[in-house]
């Protein structure tokens, strides 16, 4: 998909290649265009008042100084059923700010407690909405929606789309500068990650194995490992059609995994031990030579899936285990 960048219309493409005009991005005059894989957004007039729906796409505007009328819930990570993941609690305690409306996603978009916090916009870039939620969300306040596919958007892509519908597009650009700098510093300090394939699996049971789900080259946990010097498997690569952001194969093809030399998944110990104990698990590279990143359903597991405010937050601790695992995999 084209967009046409001019005064009224701010292009994708541009976007996906982070090539933004810095003039053109900093007028953003309206009304203003934005082209989605959902249609066509139209801002008549910058917003002031912005709400989000989904995965972390409230801390484009806390980054850039702007506190929502209201955002998601968090879920999953949320080790203190605050309905805040960490970074974003520590962020309202130093600006000492009220919070805004939480809303509760666990069944789905609460579109009307959306619609009580009186957006000009609502910012969902990362997300899974369906066509129908896009159009339901469309009728509270115009909607900022993914440019390929549902959470197939990597997380500079989010900040840019996003800033892009706050009327901050420079200032988005800005913050993708400042973030891939902290990601280049951390990368250089861990080189034994350069070149290491890694995967990050979903569901890999050695109790009953008739698939392995994994997250493909689209997810941005994926990307993230491409930012720190680590590669995709062939597997991966293989797997990851445009929009899609996982895949799947059969245990028959298990073997396909040799190449594969840092597993990072969300199980714990347990699941280790029956990675250890299955004869067919057992003999892959990564499991024989305990190569393996445990994340939880803890902050650390949902930091891996990058955002703005996480990237800094969990950086260091995330490149010392994956720098741990690539230790073992020599």
């Amino acid at each position: 998909m084209t967009w046409l960048l001019s005064s009224k219309t701010l292009g994708l493409a541009m976007i996906a290649t982070l090539a933004v005009n810095s003039t053109l991005a900093t007028a953003q005059e309206y009304p203003l265009e934005i082209e989605h894989a959902l249609g066509t957004t139209v801002l008549t007039q910058k917003p002031e008042r912005i709400a989000t729906v989904a995965w972390a796409n409230h801390e484009i505007p806390l980054s850039l100084g702007v506190v929502p009328v209201g955002f998601a819930a968090a879920g999953f990570g949320d080790d203190d059923n605050s309905g805040l993941l960490p970074w974003v609690e520590a962020h309202f305690a130093e600006i000492d700010a009220p919070l805004p409306a939480l809303f509760d996603e666990g069944d789905g978009i609460d579109f009307e407690a959306v619609a009580a916090s009186q957006p000009d916009v609502i910012l969902a870039a990362y997300s899974g909405l369906s066509q129908s939620d896009y159009d339901t969300l469309s009728q509270i306040a115009p909607v900022v929606a993914y440019t390929e596919g549902p959470w197939a958007t990597d997380w500079r892509d989010m900040i840019l789309l996003n800033s892009a519908g706050m009327g901050m597009a420079e200032e988005g650009e800005a913050l993708v500068e400042r973030l891939e700098t902290t990601i280049a510093d951390t990368a250089a300090a861990h080189t034994e990650l350069e070149g290491k394939t890694a995967m990050f699996v979903t569901h890999l049971d050695p109790t009953n194995l008739g698939r392995i789900s994994f997250y493909n080259d689209n997810d941005a946990r994926v990307q993230f490992f491409h930012d720190l010097g680590m590669v995709s498997p062939a597997i991966v690569k293989q797997n990851s059609p445009p929009g899609k952001y996982s895949g799947e194969i059969s245990s028959e093809l298990i073997d396909e995994l040799n190449d594969v030399d840092i597993l990072v998944t969300y199980g714990g110990q347990a699941l280790v031990d029956q990675l250890e104990a299955h004869p067919l698990t057992s003999r892959l590279p990564a499991v024989e030579n305990g190569a393996i990143v445990l994340l939880g359903n803890t902050p650390l597991g949902a930091a891996a899936n990058p955002t703005p405010m996480s990237i800094p937050w969990l950086l260091d601790d995330y490149a010392d285990l994956l720098s741990e695992a690539a230790r073992q995999s020599d």
